[in-house]
């Protein structure tokens, strides 16, 4: 039998490789001072892996149930490894295209298959404390860039193919390696503690196709949207927020924006594991509320200590909506399928990563003011509040439904 706080290692070791992708802001300006490439260009590949980091999540999440999680995780591996190869050879032949191939899709696809595989497998080995295991994992995701941004900085001292070059066959060598560890659990049937916990938690255990009917799947997937867009929002603007209301250069802003994602990190474990006693929908209408008043409050915000303060905090529920996610699924659906269950809701980080920054670059360009566009955010998130009420509302409504049917 697998020891299951080593499942939960490898699945932090894999979400830790794929979580550099985090860190691309640090390729930026040697890309293009070294190849002559465009601002335009280098961001384009890292916009087109997190779209297909979704699409892919939701496209493959049907085989990673299929297959397991020892060749889903594997394979993901091997995708992500020679999207970064390929990169390398790109920039040798300052070749675009290949490098948008590589980078983009070989390694969105790596991306969307690895940052499922290991969750999936994870909460049926915690059913007692879904949360705080896959917390444990997607905190690597958020993580990923403080560990590998500082070694990318160091290897593009060199030509930048070196940097692609090593690292694509560090994380190959990782990702494909920890897999092999990766196991699905027995049947909960098999396992008499278990199978208690999952039929208390669960409302019911539903397939893929079977879920994508039901309302709460698109109240789940609009409350992710919503979290996901606002927060890659105030991502994208902190840097400038910081210099236009404090002064600050542009050194001293990046260093601010690098600890936020170490808040983003924690906030995936601290929310996820709250969530095992809160309630999941609780815990996402106690950070929907939280972010409402900080949205709307940041521009006011005179005190740059203070700013701070409600800018991480802001961080830590962005993180958390992504590590409540899965463990939230397991309790609507089941585990049946929760691996193409969550591929698909995941569609909603790829939306939201578009989209988030696009909205509020437009917003900022008609009205001309930051404080009234991180408003009409705080708005956004009255809407999650109240799909998060609906969703709590089917949850209980189902509920009283099985223990009116279940025998006496």
């Amino acid at each position: 039998m697998r020891n299951r706080w080593l499942i939960a290692a490898a699945a932090v070791a894999i979400h830790l490789s794929i979580g550099s992708v985090y860190a691309y802001s640090v390729l930026k300006n040697p890309l293009e001072a070294q190849l002559g490439w465009s601002d335009l260009t280098v961001t384009g590949s890292f916009s087109l892996a997190i779209a297909l980091l979704g699409i892919s999540a939701a496209t493959f999440g049907p085989f990673v149930e299929r297959r397991g999680p020892r060749v889903a995780a594997s394979v993901a591996g091997v995708c992500y490894g020679c999207g970064m190869l390929l990169a390398g050879l790109a920039c040798q032949l300052e070749s675009i295209v290949l490098f948008y191939i590589g980078y983009g899709v070989l390694g969105g696809i790596g991306l969307g298959i690895g940052y499922i595989a290991p969750v999936s497998t994870l909460v049926r080995y915690f059913p007692d404390r879904r949360g705080l295991a896959t917390g444990l994992a997607i905190m690597g995701f958020g993580l990923g860039a403080l560990l590998y941004g500082p070694i990318m900085a160091w290897l593009l001292q060199g030509h930048a193919a070196i940097m692609f070059y090593v690292l694509g066959g560090w994380y190959m060598l990782v990702m494909v390696g920890v897999a092999q560890y990766l196991k699905k659990p027995a049947d909960p049937a098999d396992d008499p503690a278990r199978a208690t916990t999952a039929r208390v938690a669960d409302l019911e255990q539903l397939g893929v196709a079977q879920a994508v009917r039901t309302p709460r799947f698109y109240l789940l997937w609009l409350m992710l949207f919503i979290n996901v867009a606002c927060g890659i929002a105030i991502i994208s603007s902190a840097s400038p927020l910081l210099e236009d209301g404090f002064g600050m250069d542009n050194v001293a802003a990046a260093g601010i924006v690098g600890l936020m994602g170490l808040f983003n990190g924690v906030g995936r474990l601290l929310w996820a594991s709250a969530s095992d006693y809160l309630g999941r929908a609780n815990t996402y209408l106690a950070f929907f509320i939280i972010q409402i008043i900080a949205f709307a409050a940041l521009p006011s915000i005179g005190s740059l200590l203070i700013f701070q303060v409600v800018l991480f905090t802001i961080m830590t529920c962005y993180g958390g909506g992504f590590a409540t996610v899965p463990a939230f699924i397991g309790d609507l659906f089941g585990t049946k399928q929760l691996g193409a269950i969550h591929g698909c809701i995941l569609t909603a980080w790829s939306a939201a990563g578009i989209s988030g920054p696009l909205l509020y670059s437009w917003l900022y360009s008609t009205t001309g003011s930051a404080e009234l566009v991180l408003r009409i955010f705080a708005g956004a998130f009255v809407v999650a509040v109240i799909a998060t009420m609906l969703l709590r509302y089917d949850m209980q409504r189902i509920r009283r439904r099985q223990a009116q049917e279940a025998p006496a």
